[in-house]
């Protein structure tokens, strides 16, 4: 057994502990990077790249399906399963080589391969090969598939998000069970390529949204595309053949169906179970997460730090990097450690129409007695939708009475990943909404929408015109 002592060691790498590892290297060298199987980041091998690819496949084909629309006639359209999966694997495989690409190119001394487990609070077991002490931590681990164990019975027709991608071609049909993020991408591109596609959900709740309205928009949008069981607890799933059997309440009445594959987008749970925490001293909650403080990383008041999707506080990429920047530099500076603001909060879901939140949810506002107001638009007869026939969805924005500033949004529509970002900003600059009317807006574009809801929105906080119908200086309100 092998034993070094270095001054930080950080548990993984993905994003956050790349990035945890480029900011700790300007205080020290002495840096021990280990990683449990192999390199490359969850976003790269089987989530943010990977999906999109498979997206980006299946609104070639949606748009092929909507083409009369324009007037154009297409004779015949073929999808090729073995190909559209030869090109999300082929171009995964490039996003995935970079990354390690770049991990690779850091000292081989300084990077150790095998699952880590705690032995006291400063030293960590590596494989069965090597024993780090290091004066401080950062944990990294990141996140893996929560699946019921009962559905393991299954075998290989039950699969996780992290599965999908490795296919060789498209099955004919699949259950999705979880209206997360996940569920709701994979089921809708699933589907627009030709596979009998069922999506499963409990409460009518779709990914992250809080706003009624916008939740019941993303319903009716995915309704006209798949089969949505939005409120039907799964009950029982058995292998049936070479496929699963799947048996569901819904409205009160069990029934049952067969599907070649039941992909399971339950969500995700910090990978800590392994890590042995208990050896450490510090206290767990009943889902074995530490507490930590999300301006500095720091894990109690220890020489510990958390980051990335382990934490469970912020599964994003951009979020990873930033809890990744956080701990490092903190773990660098120990014991100087500096809280860092976070950024305003943004989340995008690569649905079509897509859906954006950026600043306070909707939920947010209500939990906190904010005195808030709220604007809208829909996209039904929005100009520039209706040209690209893209024109259904909803945007609400919220604004705080008495100062007018601008709070957050939730939306379901065309250019959501766009409109998003400028939300995002304008909430991170602490514009008030007429600050943002005072922006310019070309015609005709999607964002047009935006300015139609921000003077709704100017006109609920009695901060602009006396009504909507009297904004006409700036052109047509829709």
């Amino acid at each position: 057994m092998k034993r070094i002592e270095v001054e930080i060691a950080i548990i993984g790498a993905g994003t956050s502990g790349m990035t945890a590892y480029r900011y700790a290297s300007k205080y020290t060298e002495s840096i021990a990077l280990i990683e449990a199987h192999q390199y490359g980041t969850t976003c790269a091998r089987v989530g943010c790249m990977p999906s999109k690819l498979l997206i980006a496949a299946a609104d070639v084909s949606h748009q092929i399906d909507n083409a009369e629309l324009f007037g154009l006639a297409v004779s015949e359209k073929q999808i090729s399963g073995g190909k559209v999966m030869q090109r999300v694997r082929d171009e995964r495989d490039r996003f995935v080589d970079s990354v390690v690409d770049a991990v690779e190119s850091w000292p081989a001394a300084s990077r150790y391969m095998g699952e880590a487990r705690f032995l006291s609070d400063h030293v960590i077991r590596v494989g069965d090969h090597t024993e780090i002490e290091a004066q401080r931590v950062v944990i990294a681990t990141g996140s893996e598939p929560m699946i019921p164990d009962s559905w393991n019975e299954l075998g290989n027709r039950l699969l996780s998000s992290d599965d999908v991608f490795a296919w060789d071609s498209l099955p004919s049909s699949v259950a999705v069970v979880g209206t997360g993020v996940i569920g709701m991408e994979l089921s809708q591109a699933l589907a627009r390529l030709g596979v009998k596609t069922h999506l499963f959900g409990t409460g009518n709740q779709f990914g992250p949204l809080s706003d009624p309205a916008i939740n019941a928009r993303v319903h009716q949008a995915l309704l006209s595309e798949l089969v949505v069981s939005a409120d039907s607890p799964v009950t029982r799933v058995c292998r049936s053949g070479e496929g699963v059997q799947i048996q569901f309440e819904e409205e009160g009445i069990e029934k049952s169906e067969h599907f070649d594959f039941l992909l399971a987008a339950t969500g995700r749970r910090p990978a800590l179970s392994r890590l042995n925490l208990e050896n450490t001293g510090i206290t767990l909650d009943s889902f074995g997460i530490p507490s930590f403080d999300d301006t500095t990383g720091q894990i109690e008041d220890t020489h510990l730090f958390i980051a990335g999707d382990v934490s469970h506080a912020h599964p994003l990429l951009h979020e990873a990097a930033d809890d990744g920047r956080i701990a490092g530099e903190n773990a660098g500076r120990f014991p100087d450690v500096r809280a860092r603001l976070r950024r305003t909060p943004l989340a995008i879901v690569f649905t079509d129409p897509q859906i954006a939140l950026a600043g306070s949810r909707y939920v947010e506002l209500h939990e906190t007695d904010s005195d808030f107001a709220v604007g809208e638009a829909s996209f039904d007869e929005q100009g520039r939708a209706r040209i690209i026939g893209k024109n259904q969805g909803l945007l609400h924005v919220y604004g705080e009475k008495g100062t007018g500033r601008f709070l957050g949004a939730e939306m379901v529509g065309p250019a959501a990943e766009h409109i998003g970002h400028l939300l995002a900003w304008s909430v991170q600059h602490r514009l008030t909404v007429q600050q943002m009317l005072d922006s310019p807006f070309y015609h005709p574009v999607i964002e047009e929408a935006l300015r139609t809801a921000l003077r709704h929105l100017n006109n609920e906080l009695q901060m602009g015109p006396i009504s909507v119908e009297q904004c006409l200086d700036y052109g047509p309100c829709t």
